[in-house]
């Protein structure tokens, strides 16, 4: 069975694709940088473990706050369930689409078929929107092809699999609530608490602090490396083209700070946005640069990498403390 009407987000980052196939059914109709933006989503992490291959950059909030925040800033229900079995975990999700309900799924996309380039990365997402005896009907990003489809033994696989950011066969459903949202409150609670939250990160890792500590073990890590080529061929991929809509989640930022001026006409947001798009150039640029140190195993390209890095600290933080000082009219 397949759910009628469907109309598939098409989209560039995969919980925003999800996410947005489920609004879409509430005929809830947003661009992505508003979702990413109405999600909290802009963060920063660096994340180095001596279980992982090389180092982990990430530019955005954990994995599953992303809806949350969408879902709280919009007035929705949102109701998310795991379990360990799969059996009940498939007639759970089963059940919901018999009853016409689009489910977003959180999965490992190593063992999704559809993926040209399989990775283990237990943070993915995709909406569910029919099946038969064989095979599940799924929406992804626009990159993996947007309507697609795998097999129910891979899907129970993807679900079910181990290692960080996974969880225990997760789905989630959206409903609306007798509460409708003002997108113009939305929008200015969403930046300041992105900001806020920003700005006073936990560990020295995340956000402006862990830019700037990045500036310092990028140089260590390339001293380390006993692949340079194809580590930071990886990390460059990873920031432009693995669904961060390029950038590292910075073109989404800056985009969403864009149609949130022309929305609110308030002139710190005008700035911001300006600022972004300097920081999204900049990203754009320390990913080719961890591109000509792949190609040509050179130790200036890591320096000026990290003084690029040093800079990005600085703008970002400034660009989110004005940010944090947003109020209506203000």
């Amino acid at each position: 069975m397949k759910i009628d009407n469907i109309k598939p987000f098409n989209g560039q980052h995969c919980e925003t694709t999800a996410t947005g196939t489920l609004l879409r059914q509430l005929e809830i109709e947003l661009s992505e940088p508003m979702l990413f933006g109405l999600g909290q989503g802009l963060g920063f992490i660096f994340w180095n473990m001596k279980t992982m291959n090389f180092p982990f950059i990430g530019g955005r909030i954990k994995t599953d706050l992303l809806t949350q925040n969408l879902a709280k800033n919009l007035n929705l229900e949102l109701t998310v369930k795991e379990t360990s079995s799969t059996q009940k975990a498939w007639e759970s999700v089963k059940e919901l689409l018999d009853n016409g309900k689009v489910v977003g799924l959180k999965l490992d996309c190593y063992h999704l078929e559809y993926f040209s380039n399989p990775f283990h990365f237990a943070g993915h997402y995709a909406a569910i929107y029919g099946y038969d005896n064989e095979t599940a009907f799924l929406v992804d990003t626009k990159q993996q092809g947007g309507q697609v489809k795998a097999s129910l033994k891979s899907l129970a696989l993807a679900r079910n699999e181990k290692g960080p950011m996974s969880s225990k066969n997760l789905y989630y459903t959206l409903n609306k609530t007798d509460k409708k949202y003002d997108l113009k409150n939305a929008i200015v609670t969403a930046i300041r608490n992105n900001a806020i939250d920003y700005l006073n990160p936990p560990i020295n890792n995340i956000g402006y602090k862990g830019i700037l500590k990045t500036s310092k073990e990028i140089q260590k890590w390339f001293d380390s490396s006993k692949d340079i080529e194809s580590e930071f061929k990886a990390s460059a991929m990873i920031m432009e083209r693995a669904g961060t809509g390029g950038a590292l989640f910075r073109n989404l930022y800056r985009d969403f700070l864009k149609e949130s001026y022309e929305t609110l006409k308030l002139d710190k947001l005008k700035q911001a946005h300006t600022e972004f798009i300097d920081i999204a150039n900049l990203w754009i640029e320390i990913s080719n640069l961890f591109l000509q140190v792949s190609k040509t195993k050179n130790r200036k390209y890591i320096e000026q990498a990290s003084d690029l890095l040093k800079q990005l600290s600085t703008k970002e933080k400034n660009a989110m403390e004005k940010l944090a000082e947003i109020y209506p009219n203000a």
